[in-house]
């Protein structure tokens, strides 16, 4: 068979009981993953598994895009939730974890992170990184470090992951960094990119970029972080209208929305996604899905974070594609990230059915991995990358669903923890629910996060 102008042999074959095809599920699917890491062939109605095949029971769906990642913000869980507070004070507490970062133990950390993912069937993530330098400000001797702890720890743990490098350069609208903003900080977006630039993609890893946001980087640097993405074809990112002061702040200074200001200097476009996209007028709505920037939907951030439900409906309906991620992981389910765009939608309107379970799946896998940057992926073809997670279907969770109903029970009753397999190349990173290389991941986070602690 051919595949992109490679003769391809099967390397193994993989019968999946059930597998969603994007449209429908179909029971008894044979894959054959090839020895260059990609799907060879998917042959359906194949009743019983061929000889030497490796059995999957339960739902196999193609790997779980997160689409945007603090891995940092894992330390986090549990710690922010004591009392009250806003956005704001969470951000205090964000602080004082990202100031005891180091190389070493970011790539713990990440790695631990990364296997927790890998338990939940995701098989990319978007890391959208500003932790660049040490504390103070000074580079480190490797002025990367940083950024390559976090792709090593990707590789350590079995996924595959887009950097998203991100330009941090102000406190707000004309404000030097804070002190605890100045590690972020490369002091300007030419030195940014130069920064930038001396990373390079690997098998596993694509290169973006990000704009913090508009408070973040100064207008008139806006533009030099968009054309570095624009030319090297690359993700760009951006956190857009998360809160209202934010949008506040912005009109205040120029007299415009954070989205009109993007546009205005050509950060929008097929490449861009805008994290969050909460507090938007009609005109931003229309001017993101005129240009067809992505949104990425973060609900179990912004739930935690209490900062609004972003109009994803009418974003999708405008020309904006969706896609997930877990954010600051108070969770990381994007299952839950999947259920919770829906339901957030039904509270708001008092109505049901805004999307359909493949609908809702499709912005956790194709259009997750499109955003970063892997368009080919997200799918069970032949031609694309051999990576996926089965489901089960017996635990107390999903048992006595009618399996032509997968993907309905894996949306709106499944969760993480019934992710049994996660292929990744068509080789497995987690088998029976236990990750294959990091053989403990709750000690692995737990001494990661108590080094930070110290």
């Amino acid at each position: 068979m051919q595949v992109k102008g490679h003769v391809v042999t099967a390397e193994k074959t993989y019968w999946l009981e059930h597998a969603w095809l994007g449209t429908h599920v179909e029971p008894g699917v044979a894959l054959d993953a090839a020895a260059d890491g990609r799907i060879a062939a998917v042959r359906t109605g194949v009743e019983t598994p061929p000889p030497g095949a490796e059995i999957l029971r339960g739902l196999t769906l193609p790997g779980l895009a997160n689409a945007h990642s603090h891995a940092f913000h894992r330390a986090l869980r549990s710690t922010v939730q004591v009392g009250s507070g806003t956005f704001w004070t969470w951000r205090d507490v964000m602080y004082k974890v990202a100031q005891n970062l180091t190389p070493d133990s970011y790539f713990a950390l990440a790695r631990a992170v990364y296997a927790e993912m890998a338990l939940a069937g995701i098989t990319n993530v978007g890391e959208f990184h500003y932790v660049h330098h040490a504390p103070g400000g000074a580079p480190y001797a490797d002025p990367n470090a940083m950024g390559e702890a976090l792709i090593e720890a990707a590789a350590a743990a079995g996924i595959r992951i887009t950097l998203l490098d991100t330009a941090y350069l102000s406190a707000g609208f004309g404000e030097a960094p804070s002190p605890h903003q100045l590690r972020f900080s490369d002091g300007t977006a030419e030195a940014w990119a130069e920064r930038a630039s001396a990373l390079k993609p690997r098998e596993h890893a694509l290169i973006g970029a990000a704009i913090h946001s508009v408070r973040a980087v100064p207008t008139a640097q806006l533009a030099t972080v968009a054309a570095w993405a624009q030319e090297r074809r690359a993700p760009l990112h951006v956190h857009l209208s998360e809160q209202t002061a934010e949008n506040d702040a912005c009109q205040a200074a120029h007299g415009r929305t954070p989205t009109q200001l993007l546009a205005d200097h050509g950060v929008l476009g097929p490449r861009t996604t805008g994290v969050h996209n909460t507090h938007l007028t009609d005109a931003d709505i229309a001017l993101l899905g005129g240009t067809t920037t992505g949104t990425c939907m973060c609900p179990t951030t912004e739930r935690d974070l209490a900062d609004g439900i972003g109009p994803a409906t009418r974003l999708q309906q405008a020309g904006s594609p969706l896609s997930l991620g877990s954010d600051s992981h108070a969770v990381i389910d994007l299952l839950e990230e999947a259920r919770a765009m829906e339901l957030n939608e039904r509270l708001r309107s008092r109505t049901r059915g805004h999307w359909t379970a493949n609908a809702l799946l499709s912005a956790a896998t194709a259009e997750g991995h499109a955003a970063l940057g892997r368009p080919d992926a997200g799918r069970l073809e032949a031609g694309a990358p051999a990576d996926f997670t089965t489901i089960a279907l017996d635990s107390v969770r999903t048992a006595g669903a009618v399996p032509r109903l997968g993907a309905e029970t894996a949306v709106f009753a499944a969760s993480a923890a019934d992710v049994r397999h996660t292929v990744v190349g068509g080789r497995h990173v987690v088998r029976d629910g236990a990750h294959t290389v990091v053989p403990d991941v709750p000690s692995a986070l737990a001494s990661a996060i108590a080094a930070l602690r110290a």
